[in-house]
């Protein structure tokens, strides 16, 4: 697995990830909208955490830097 996502994209999913789970954490939503938005919550942990994203590599997206 190549990296493709960037320290900006990471920091983003990372701050998502942490308010998706408060949501949920919180009662702010039912409990089905509720899972669903912490297991969104933790595929954001994981893939910021492996550098690396699925759907960009599907895609051909890359946010992180040029390697040379």
């Amino acid at each position: 697995m190549k990296k493709n996502i960037g320290k900006t994209d990471k920091t983003i999913r990372l701050v998502m990830a942490i308010i998706a789970a408060g949501i949920y954490f919180g009662g702010f939503l039912p409990s089905v909208y509720g899972l669903v938005l912490l297991v969104i919550a933790i595929v954001f942990v994981v893939t910021s955490a492996l550098n690396f994203c699925p759907l960009y590599a599907i895609f051909g997206i890359k946010t992180c830097p040029i390697e040379e």
